[in-house]
């Protein structure tokens, strides 16, 4: 890879980098295309062009990075991490530079203490530290949630429930306030989270969306049924194997409820009742941030440990509702909620694109759309990244073989470009125990 400029050069104003004879895999899920050059100025992309076809005039003094024989895709995206529960920086830092060097480009945070994530999100921008670019959400819920110990961790000088970015919701609520209030935090979007009525998903939805604010929620709400949930219009909803609750006779009165769905109530083959849910999604243009491996791994690791405490679904419902919304045509993104330990070199989502391709049964190019374009649009991004295209950010990946053929070929990562400025694997410098701050090397 000669003439890949040194960290921090790439992005300077004006600056051009000539990246030359790729196999481009845009994110769009169509095939890939052979010997393509990539001009990037400064953040962004110029243009894209069959090998030798940018002009002369149109290169200038770019730097040349012959790639001939790589594959470039865009960005990751993971849908569905927590950076700040409770703020940690140093491990905060260290799963975001594991992140950046795995590919990984942009995540959604999904409710923390957003004082660190703010702090996080524009040093990332900023490039004082490498990381992904970070949108994150500003919660709500109701009265009953806010005694769970995590957000004592996240409200640290305020009176849980009354942190702007942790926010208690009944019926006396202002809404307009409210989020008035969470935006005031940077947040992207508003996540509703626990222990509210379908009356107040909606009104919660309505207001958000008036003020321009995304609205990200938990498929099913407590006692708010998933279909109930859906029909507020949220943008995206996260872990697809709430879904299921839809069927349960009687819904879960709370949050702090864990009784697991009862699978023997999904039909075999394509459930009709999840059919319909389904259906109203693609009506609404909503995603389905699935978090598919989070409950495939909790099985492996309860075999291992079966004193843990089950989550909510098995591996096998999961993988059933998640390769249903594939054949349907719902949009997934890739989130995870989990982190890696710290002997492990690659970011969590790599297991998320594994999951899709070898346990739902998705074509590699279709999720490799998930990870890049769907996850961009389910972060309200999608103007600016989650395709390599002339004017969006030069967000991309450079690997060695071809991540259609095998998703995991991802983790042939030989470069990762983020807003123009290049982040070679070979100088990527291993999360230690120390940064992660409990010795766990699992």
């Amino acid at each position: 890879m000669s003439g890949v400029p040194a960290f921090g050069q790439s992005a300077k104003a004006g600056s051009s980098t000539l990246y030359s004879d790729v196999t481009l895999i845009d994110g769009s899920g169509k095939p890939g295309l052979p010997h393509r050059d990539i001009l990037v100025r400064g953040e962004r992309i110029v243009a894209i062009a069959p090998h030798g076809a940018i002009a002369e005039a149109d290169r200038g003094d770019a730097a040349r990075v012959d790639l001939a024989g790589r594959f470039v895709m865009p960005g990751l995206i993971d849908s569905h991490v927590h950076l700040a529960t409770p703020p940690d920086a140093p491990k905060a830092q260290a799963t975001l530079r594991r992140d950046l060097y795995g590919g990984v480009t942009a995540v959604r945070d999904m409710a923390d203490d957003l004082r660190s994530v703010a702090e996080l999100a524009r040093a990332s921008r900023t490039a004082e530290i490498p990381a992904p670019d970070i949108y994150f959400a500003a919660v709500m819920a109701g009265r009953p949630f806010f005694v769970d110990k995590r957000v004592a961790a996240v409200s640290q000088g305020y009176v849980p429930g009354t942190a702007p970015w942790a926010q208690a919701i009944d019926e006396t609520t202002d809404l307009r306030e409210a989020v008035a209030l969470a935006r005031g935090t940077g947040a992207t979007a508003i996540k509703i989270y626990a222990d509210l009525p379908p009356t107040l998903v909606k009104a919660i939805t309505a207001e958000a969306h008036r003020q321009h604010v995304m609205v990200w929620a938990h498929s099913a709400i407590f006692p708010t049924r998933p279909a109930d949930v859906i029909a507020a219009g949220p943008d995206v909803v996260s872990h697809i194997c709430y879904l299921a609750y839809q069927l349960e006779p009687v819904m879960l009165a709370s949050y702090e409820d864990h009784t697991p769905v009862h699978a023997a109530l999904l039909k075999s083959g394509d459930d009709p009742v999840i059919a319909g849910l389904y259906r109203e999604m693609l009506t609404r243009g909503t995603i389905i941030d699935a978090t598919g491996n989070l409950f495939v791994r909790s099985d492996a690791e309860r075999k291992a440990h079966p004193e843990r405490r089950p989550l909510r679904c098995d591996g096998p419902e999961t993988i059933r509702l998640t390769r249903q919304a594939w054949r349907a045509g719902v949009p997934i993104s890739t989130g995870t909620d989990h982190g890696a330990g710290v002997s492990d070199p690659w970011p969590e989502v790599h297991d998320e694109l594994v999951y899709l391709a070898r346990d739902v049964g998705m074509p590699p190019l279709q999720v490799i759309r998930s990870a890049t374009l769907v996850g961009a649009q389910a972060a309200g991004q999608a103007e600016d990244m989650g395709t390599v295209e002339a004017g969006k950010l030069a967000n991309f990946v450079v690997l060695t073989r071809d991540p259609s053929a095998d998703i995991a070929n991802i983790r042939s990562i030989e470069m990762t470009v983020k807003r123009g400025r290049a982040y070679r694997r070979a100088d990527y410098r291993p999360v230690t125990k120390a940064e992660m701050g409990d010795g766990d090397d699992d």
